[in-house]
């Protein structure tokens, strides 16, 4: 992702997870709120107007749950998908950023750095299909933890 938003060149960029999970029909709802100067960026939610997605199973969507609360607190934030993989965001606050996470350390590091920004964020609900494990997910516990290490890391360092 950090070296894809090197060279981003237009003016809103759109973090889409490779497997497919998320929708590409949902770019033109997603763009809108940005393109009408309400937002500087957009999270798409998994989980608003719904209380867990068709196809996540259930220790990913806790561990999602927890995993924001954290991120919540710790921000000032009131987000529902911290974790989500479907951001857009002005280029211009994206190269203001500078990224050092890999992985899944990347959205809380992202979410940690936009919120010290104090930009205006917008969650709006976004397609999800879901995937498990048998089918090429590759998330797991270590990854959770990781994620806890970095919101941590990124909200308490100045």
């Amino acid at each position: 992702m950090r070296t894809g938003f090197e060279h981003v060149t237009g003016d809103v960029a759109i973090v889409q997870d490779a497997d497919l999970e998320y929708d590409p029909g949902d770019y033109p709802k997603l763009v809108k709120p940005i393109l009408a100067g309400e937002a500087d960026v957009v999270y798409g939610s998994r989980f608003l107007g719904r209380k867990r997605p068709e196809g996540m199973i259930f220790s990913s969507f806790a561990a999602n749950r927890v995993l924001t609360f954290i991120s919540n607190i710790l921000t000032g934030l009131n987000l529902t998908d911290m974790e989500t993989c479907y951001k857009v965001i002005k280029t211009a606050i994206l190269k203001e950023i500078k990224l050092t996470s890999d992985r899944f350390g990347i959205e809380p590091e992202i979410t940690a750095k936009l919120a010290k920004k104090r930009v205006k964020i917008v969650e709006l609900p976004i397609s999800y299909f879901g995937r498990d494990h048998a089918t090429g997910k590759k998330i797991n516990w270590k990854d959770g933890l990781s994620a806890i290490y970095h919101i941590v890391r990124f909200n308490l360092r100045r």
